[in-house]
């Protein structure tokens, strides 16, 4: 079978696309089609999209969805609702005026910080399984799909993948990695995935980890930040307090079968003290992680251990 790469910008990144199978490059044209098909359903920052027409109905009428976006949404409102979680998909309205990563990107007033945060209360999401519709019952209030679009949308190429007997693949949608068969150069048939030395370079990794039909999810504070008044501000918002998250953890890097699930508990855990992130990976069946902090000193959790390749 013959090996083809691609890469594309879409999503506000780079994205990574290599497949090996017997007609490649009409593999990779499907890919690239259904990525911008997924791109205009999911998006917060396109005002065309199928997630905007929900915004954009805020307060006044529940709108019918497209499964795949219904589906997403309900896995969002069910981890935003969940005891002690850091995942809100109703952020919306905090992360559009921050906006960090634009060149528009400001810090807000303290004022309007306390006033967005009534917005962005997840309860107030209404699903209708029956119908298929969602409805947000405040005025002003923003579904964000950006802390988990990018995990479902890759789950949703992998099952392409298959379905159409793709031997070996990989997916890179900037940060969010999933691996499909064995690889192509590796004798012990595992990817060996780099996980970036926190800071400005892309290119400087501190650890790699194998991995087999899995993804590879890993989010961190150096991706975007704000400068403003000699003060710092990294994209990554509490959606408790609106500001940008306090904690030890420069990034967080979560293992899983299924890449939602990485993008899922990357969220969910990123604000807790790295002390605190390894107690619960330590307990939750199928998820692992590593986390870098801020001192760069590196965790994972146990069952990572022979999976784990020390660099310099």
């Amino acid at each position: 079978m013959d090996q083809k790469r691609r890469v594309i910008h879409l999503m506000g990144t780079v994205i990574d696309l290599l497949v090996q199978h017997e007609t490649p490059d009409l593999v990779l044209d499907e890919l690239v089609t259904r990525l911008k098909e997924y791109e205009h359903r999911f998006s917060a920052n396109d005002p065309s999209s199928e997630l905007m027409a929900i915004n954009k109905n805020a307060g006044f009428q529940p709108v019918s969805v497209h499964p795949d976006l219904y589906q997403l949404i309900k896995i969002g409102k069910h981890h935003s609702c969940s005891p002690a979680s850091n995942l809100n998909i109703a952020i919306g309205p905090l992360v559009q005026t921050w906006r960090i990563g634009f060149d528009d990107a400001k810090v807000p007033a303290a004022e309007d910080i306390q006033l967005l945060l009534k917005k962005t209360d997840p309860q107030n999401i209404v699903l209708n399984d029956e119908a298929q519709t969602v409805f947000l019952r405040e005025p002003g209030m923003l579904i964000d799909l950006g802390s988990l679009a990018k995990g479902f949308i890759a789950d949703l190429l992998i099952d392409y993948l298959k379905s159409v007997g793709t031997l070996s693949a990989l997916i890179n949608l900037g940060g969010n990695i999933v691996v499909l068969g064995p690889s192509p150069t590796n004798k012990d048939r595992h990817w060996k995935i780099g996980i970036r030395r926190p800071g400005p370079s892309r290119d400087q990794s501190m650890v790699a980890l194998k991995a087999l039909n899995q993804s590879i999810v890993t989010s961190g504070i150096y991706e975007r930040s704000l400068s403003d008044n000699e003060q710092t501000y990294h994209h990554i918002l509490d959606p408790h307090t609106g500001y940008p998250i306090e904690t030890d953890v420069a990034s967080l890097t979560i293992v899983s079968d299924k890449s939602i699930d990485g993008e899922i508990w990357t969220t969910r855990l990123f604000g807790k003290s790295s002390e605190e992130i390894m107690h619960i990976l330590n307990q939750l069946e199928g998820i692992d992680g590593l986390v870098i902090t801020k001192e760069v000193k590196m965790l994972y959790s146990a069952a990572l251990e022979d999976k784990i390749i020390k660099m310099n």
